[in-house]
């Protein structure tokens, strides 16, 4: 099975801080800027997608056709329209072997189509003609693209198995915007299956750490107070999910950690790429607990029976319609 991106930087890296290629759009299309002319060329999926891409930053052709299309050249097609109208900007980085695939961002009547589809000026999106490039060269590309990964397989498992998947998936700004005060996790989702017709769904809500190896145990155990005092002051108890580059690094955070989360009474599990490849709802999971054995999710659901919802995401939560979760998977009507 493929492995998931490696990180940006250091031993296994797989980008570059830099972009190779930025495909250019025809002359005409470079010069649009109407979405008043798109409104009969985009389909509701499209709209999902330009909030999608907006709220997650970069997704690469192959994670948005696991999303929400039948097949990688299907994706590519419609991915090549939506950027010849400006609606998505693309980029391919460097890496040491191979080619990447390309990454897919927000384009400039991407950028005008969201603010006026949600009613919001255009600078609440801190959109920039320079954000493509600004993504494409930053060093944590391979952070965000990995932590992606990771999550889009889990968002488009209920495609194939309903009633298991995402329901909820924030990106780390809208964490940030929500609880910046206290924890800054990579990702929080809610992961749901339901075992058999005579079990209700087990609901996993849980905020995720995407480790790549590049911050000291120290720091990565500094994190842990955070999450407690979340917990503390919200009387809320998400998981805490740990995904590591390594076995290696992943034997080093249970050591240094297991004993602080046990302490603060946090529910942490941890994982590393060289167990979870593109099942990573499957049995890669291990709790920080004595002579606790690998898992699954649904496990972990199963296993830890105190867990509840994060607070800060209701409805009225979101200071504007911009702000409100996005859904995992694309609505299946067709405009």
């Amino acid at each position: 099975m493929p492995a998931l991106p490696r990180p940006a930087s250091g031993p296994g890296s797989r980008y570059t801080a830099r972009a190779a290629t930025t495909r250019l759009r025809p002359a005409p299309a470079r010069r649009h800027t109407d979405i008043t002319a798109l409104t009969h060329r985009l389909t509701t999926r499209d709209l999902w997608l330009t909030a999608m891409v907006h709220e997650h930053r970069v997704l690469t052709a192959p994670q948005i056709a696991r999303l929400a299309f039948g097949s990688l050249r299907s994706a590519q097609r419609r991915l090549r329209t939506l950027h010849q109208h400006a609606v998505l900007d693309s980029f391919r980085p460097l890496v040491q072997t191979g080619s990447a695939p390309e990454h897919y961002t927000l384009g400039p009547a991407g950028a005008a189509l969201l603010a006026a589809h949600t009613g919001c000026e255009l600078p609440v999106l801190r959109w920039r003609p320079t954000s493509t490039g600004r993504i494409a060269y930053s060093p944590s590309l391979g952070h965000d693209v990995g932590a992606n990964e990771l999550l889009t397989h889990l968002a488009a498992h209920s495609r194939h198995t309903p009633g298991s998947g995402l329901t909820l998936w924030l990106s780390e700004r809208s964490c940030a915007r929500r609880w910046d005060d206290m924890i800054r996790p990579d990702a929080y989702a809610h992961w749901q299956d339901l075992p058999s017709t005579a079990e209700s769904p087990r609901a996993l809500p849980f905020f995720l750490e995407y480790d790549t190896g590049t911050q000291s145990l120290s720091r990565v155990e500094a994190k842990l107070a955070g999450y407690a005092a979340f917990t503390t002051s919200t009387g809320t108890r998400p998981a805490l999910l740990i995904h590591t580059r390594t076995a290696s690094r992943d034997r080093a955070i249970r050591q240094r950690l297991t004993q602080p989360a046990r302490d603060l009474d946090l529910r942490v599990a941890t994982s590393s790429m060289d167990f979870t490849t593109d099942t990573p709802w499957g049995p890669w999971w291990t709790p920080l607990e004595p002579a606790a054995r690998r898992t699954t999710l649904t496990g972990l659901a199963a296993h830890w029976t105190d867990l509840t919802p994060a607070a800060g995401l209701e409805p009225n939560d979101a200071d504007t319609a911009l702000t409100l979760p996005v859904p995992p998977l694309p609505p299946t009507a067709q405009a």
